[in-house]
């Protein structure tokens, strides 16, 4: 879901790497920006940007730059997800996880990761059921934003944003076909029921128009989401 962000927060969050790798704590880096931006979050907790990312808060926020908070791990190379396509087994739980749809394939079939797309967040690695991904280093000595680039940060900001139009749609999409069987059998309940008692029916017929009620509720919220 997108986070409604300030302006200093927007700036916080277009010096982040866009990784979207979830070590700061929060479910992405829009949502790191804006608790930074309120002073609910330190400028050194993005390890994929390193000490040179927490020198770029430093001049937005004018707090004094510490090192990486070993907590949320430690500024390395950037590393690329590889599949071993002997392992796979197709289950898609990778192409889920992947923030930024870098992975591609079929369910039971072999999936491949999108090289040019990859931000290394690593998201993928402990959904696999059979341990078939790693990350392999892939700027040798090059860390932090020695590694990464704000061309890539863009890209990656962007397929973030087209991953969540996609949930969304995906999800608005599955609730209104639930709604719609939940409709067809609330129009003829009788002939859905193995019950003729008209109390049963009833009873029956509110908690499907509760749930529908709810389930409106739901994608509207998903909507203004």
């Amino acid at each position: 879901m997108l986070v409604e962000m300030n302006e200093l927060a927007r700036r916080i969050d277009a010096a982040l790497p866009q990784t979207q790798c979830t070590r700061c704590g929060y479910p992405d880096c829009a949502h790191y920006a804006q608790a930074v931006a309120d002073a609910q979050a330190g400028i050194n907790q993005c390890p994929p940007g390193g000490a040179q990312g927490v020198e770029r808060l430093a001049a937005i926020t004018g707090w004094a730059a510490s090192p990486i908070d070993p907590q949320h791990g430690a500024e390395g190379p950037l590393c690329l997800a590889v599949i071993d396509e002997n392992w796979c087994i197709g289950c898609t739980l990778c192409i889920k996880a992947c923030p930024v749809d870098a992975i591609v394939g079929g369910n039971k079939r072999m999936h491949s990761v999108l090289e040019p797309y990859c931000t290394g967040c690593a998201l993928c690695l402990p959904v696999c059921p059979v341990d078939c991904i790693v990350l392999e280093p892939v700027s040798a000595a090059r860390t932090g934003w020695q590694a990464w680039s704000d061309v890539q940060a863009s890209q990656a900001r962007q397929r973030y944003a087209q991953h969540l139009q996609r949930v969304q749609r995906h999800t608005l999409e599955q609730q209104q076909r639930l709604e719609e069987k939940a409709r067809a059998k609330l129009a003829d309940l009788a002939a859905h029921s193995l019950h003729t008692d008209p109390a049963v029916l009833d009873k029956k017929r509110a908690v499907i128009e509760a749930a529908l009620a709810r389930s409106r509720e739901r994608r509207a919220a998903v909507s203004q989401g």
